[in-house]
């Protein structure tokens, strides 16, 4: 069988942007991980029934790091001759496709599924152009995981068109729809983890799935929901704080912190009960590929409200499966949240919410993505 590289920047891309996706992989190729972080990426590695190999590197802009990382990625190439090389996540794209070009590797394959240098500007959107584009200099294909990101790229000039493809209907790994499901969770669980969290029967409760970071919207999620001011209406944070990278605002973090109809979770390694005792997501981000929170929120029934941003924008239809808000916007937020707390509507829209994601299916992802790799390796 074939060697195929999959590589990551930090091993939680590996457990949750891929996921069983290499476990699938595994049976047509001798699949190994790549990433940061020995520890857990041989956690992840091991869930998922793959080989790894860690090689340290950075989210932050690090030349001298990133050059120990290159070589070191460079000399494992070499040694290993992996057939394919298919990268994700800024960083990783960078120090991969360069070494994977410098060692001789013919199928060198970066997927695109977000970018950070959207909301960069001055020298760092400079830099992080360049380094875009170079990473698409070193690929021999480029899968945005969107429309949006393709159009992007294109107007960018990150590269020509040849190189892009979208594969499937967009996404970077699909989403399981038999596990995410409403009958997943059994409604003891659901008692529990309400009980638990304080949740009364009554209650709307608005979830938010993802980094707590000024880049998701949680500024102007926090705004907006403090405007709604009703007693039976509690809004469900689940993900981490990133304070190095992107801070939230002091006052955002003292409403978090005084609200107590404002619940904070952390991360969690299953978020299904969670969406389970919920009734909407509020997703503002600022920039995404194609988000698999809002693709998972569908699948288990619940009504989504989304920035207009490239991926949210294209699962998302604007009064039928959910709302679509400008981004930054915490005004027209407000008015998509109190909206959904209009009963009629929001049960017209619930009706629809699953049928509208099946299509992202991730089985048939996974056969588009393994269809790609054979048809390079015959030629």
């Amino acid at each position: 069988m074939a060697k195929l590289f999959r590589v990551t920047t930090v091993p939680i891309s590996v457990e949750k942007l891929l996921g069983n996706q290499l476990t699938y992989m595994n049976q047509f190729f001798h699949v190994t991980a790549i990433s940061a972080d020995e520890d857990n990426l041989k956690k992840a590695a091991d869930k998922l029934g793959v080989q790894c190999h860690a090689i340290e590197m950075t989210r932050k802009i690090t030349p001298l790091a990133d050059l120990v990382s290159l070589w070191k990625m460079y000399r494992y190439f070499k040694k290993e001759k992996p057939d394919i090389v298919h990268t994700h996540t800024p960083k990783a794209g960078l120090i991969g496709m360069l070494a994977a070009k410098l060692a001789g590797v013919k199928v060198r394959l970066h997927t695109v599924a977000g970018l950070p240098l959207m909301e960069a500007e001055g020298t760092k959107r400079k830099i992080l152009n360049f380094v875009e584009k170079f990473t698409y200099g070193c690929a021999a294909k480029v899968y945005p995981n969107s429309s949006g990101l393709y159009n992007f790229i294109l107007s960018e000039k990150f590269c020509g068109k040849e190189k892009l493809k979208i594969l499937g209907n967009g996404s970077t790994n699909g989403i399981n729809i038999d596990n995410f499901s409403t009958e997943s969770i059994s409604e003891q669980h659901k008692i529990d983890l309400k009980n638990k969290l304080g949740i009364k029967d009554n209650d709307f409760v608005f979830i938010f799935v993802g980094r707590l970071v000024k880049d998701k919207g949680i500024n102007e999620l926090i705004a907006a929901f403090k405007k709604l001011n009703y007693p039976d209406v509690r809004l469900l944070l689940v993900g981490p704080y990133e304070t190095e990278l992107d801070p939230l605002d002091d006052n955002t973090l003292k409403e978090i912190g005084d609200n107590k109809n404002i619940l904070t979770v952390g991360y969690q390694k299953d978020v299904r009960p969670y969406f389970a005792v919920s009734d909407a997501l509020a997703f503002p981000s600022y920039r995404e590929g194609f988000p698999n929170v809002v693709l998972q929120a569908l699948a288990m029934e619940i009504p989504v409200i989304v920035s207009d941003i490239n991926g949210c924008n294209e699962i998302v239809m604007d009064g039928i499966n959910g709302l679509i808000v400008p981004p930054k916007n915490e005004e027209t937020l407000f008015s998509a949240m109190n909206r959904f707390l209009e009963s009629d509507f929001y049960m017209k829209i619930k009706d629809v919410t699953r049928q509208s994601i099946l299509k992202y299916d991730q089985k048939i992802l996974w056969e588009h993505i393994r269809t790609e790799y054979n048809s390079f390796l015959k030629q």
